[in-house]
């Protein structure tokens, strides 16, 4: 059934009164176990997440001419509902229990895109499905395809649902890989995720009150979620799993929060084949010109499985990542716990990161800091053979050199994690700075046991404390140039 545009306020009216949309649950965790001086300043937090959720009428898809037998293209039905339903006041879109097969689609201010229980959108795995756009991309400006599904320059939309968005990326995975073989022999590691255009699950771009809630993102061919130059966002009880029948996508993200602000993810699991939650803020001389942060970020109440890390900071840090806090994390099989990692021409600082109250089994890193990461994608270096030749605009950003060097540099501070209890543990800590001018600064690890198999090591920090932590394991954790460090009720 359609309402009218008059209908739709009224359904607005009574669905915020039952629901109570507009409160908050209280955000904050404590943190007695910092000094005072430590101790964030919380004044943000009660802000984080999207202040509005789109109410009216009801469009059925089906409606429009969508059919749900797996077979029939229905992206243009699909983007007929949502153009309707945004042009009469928003509201909701709606399908009955089906397989949809579609392209990329680009939703409108307003519209509540709803995936129920026995809905999915099943991705086509045709290039041509998904129309290239201005966006950014690991870390630079650059013309790439669209996602599955699109919000971009947006306001009040939403996507949920107990439904699945499949986006089917094995065949960008399966081009990626023969690229990246014929690249490595070339000497172009360092541009093959550029040119391998793949296509990503969710794009959030250039939008505020934003919210994901409750469906289920599958086999990305990309990145899964991106929230990219957006404030106001919530990413509630999302299932990401890109690791379907034992196939595991390169480079698929679960979810990137991109030069974003005022976000709210909880309540998710994330089970991929790279960083599972991951904050971002642009890398080298292009990140530095959009000098955007990634800021004002609560995590809570999420899970990771399989990926790189539960909750990652970098490598793209130009713009700055500040003023973070997790809290209420489980970590199951994930390679890191905590993650911070740049590299030398990235630039941008990393502070006030809070991470508190974490389970985790089968971790292979519970913290790890570096400021050298992956060196071979890191850094680029155009081969002889090419100097003479005409080569992308995008080639030629990577390529551009960040002046002067030390503009590049890193810095990580006021990175705190606490409350850990770790078992089946790889190692408990690998953390160090570049050297003596470039170090780590005000690092705090609180109230850890972990069982491992190596302690890890500490190198190139300032005021590095660690106080009540428990390790389990026959080696020990490695110290070397580190100047105020304190070790306090810690064996």
């Amino acid at each position: 059934m359609m309402y009218g545009k008059k209908d739709g306020l009224w359904v607005c009216i009574i669905l915020c009164l039952l629901c109570g949309c507009a409160e908050k649950q209280p955000l904050v965790p404590g943190f007695g176990w910092l000094d005072e001086a430590e101790r964030p300043n919380l004044s943000w937090i009660d802000q984080v997440g999207a202040k509005r959720f789109p109410c009216g009428g009801e469009f059925s898809a089906n409606d429009y001419g969508a059919v749900g037998d797996g077979i029939t293209f229905c992206g243009d039905a699909i983007r007929r509902a949502i153009d309707a339903c945004s042009e009469s006041g928003g509201g909701k879109v709606t399908f009955k229990p089906g397989v949809y097969l579609t392209g990329a689609l680009f939703l409108q201010n307003g519209v509540n895109l709803c995936i129920g229980k026995g809905v999915t959108l099943l991705a086509v795995p045709d290039s041509a499905a998904y129309p290239e756009i201005q966006t950014r991309i690991a870390g630079i400006e650059m013309i790439w395809p669209a996602a599955v599904v699109n919000v971009i320059d947006k306001q009040n939309v939403s996507i949920t649902g107990e439904g699945v968005i499949d986006c089917r990326g094995e065949i960008w995975w399966d081009k990626y890989h023969t690229m990246r073989k014929d690249y490595e022999q070339r000497g172009l590691r360092w541009i093959v995720d550029y040119d391998c255009k793949r296509v990503r699950g969710l794009l959030v771009s250039n939008s505020s009150d934003i919210t994901l809630k409750g469906f289920t993102m599958m086999r990305s061919g990309f990145w899964a979620i991106q929230l990219l130059y957006s404030s106001h966002c919530t990413v509630d009880g999302v299932t990401v799993n890109n690791n379907v029948d034992g196939k595991h996508g390169p480079s698929t993200d679960g979810i990137d929060i991109d030069s974003s602000d005022h976000i709210l993810i909880e309540h998710c699991t994330v089970d991929c084949n790279d960083d599972n939650i991951c904050l971002k803020a642009g890398r080298d001389a292009d990140g530095l010109r959009v000098n955007r942060p990634t800021e004002y970020v609560v995590i809570r109440n999420c899970t990771s499985l399989h990926g790189a890390g539960l909750l990652t900071c970098g490598s793209e840090t130009s713009g700055g990542i500040r003023n973070v806090v997790g809290y209420n994390l489980k970590a199951c099989g994930t390679s890191n716990l905590l993650r911070v990692k740049s590299a030398l021409n990235r630039g941008g600082i990393v502070e006030n990161i809070y991470v508190t109250d974490v389970e985790a089994d089968g971790v292979e890193t519970v913290l790890s800091v570096s400021m050298n990461w992956n060196p071979s994608y890191s850094y680029s270096t155009l081969p002889e053979e090419y100097e003479e030749k005409a080569i992308p605009s995008h080639w030629h950003t990577i390529l551009t050199k960040v002046e002067p060097k030390e503009k590049g540099y890193p810095h990580f501070r006021k990175i705190y994690l606490s409350n850990v209890h770790s078992v089946n543990t790889g190692t408990l800590i690998n953390a160090s700075g570049w050297d003596e001018s470039l170090k780590i600064e005000d690092i705090g690890v609180y109230n850890v046991t972990a069982d491992a198999k190596s302690g890890g090591y500490i190198m190139y920090s300032n005021n590095f404390r660690m106080e009540n932590v428990c390790l389990k394991t026959e080696n020990k954790l490695i110290l070397e140039n580190n100047t105020g460090l304190k070790l306090v009720n810690s064996e």
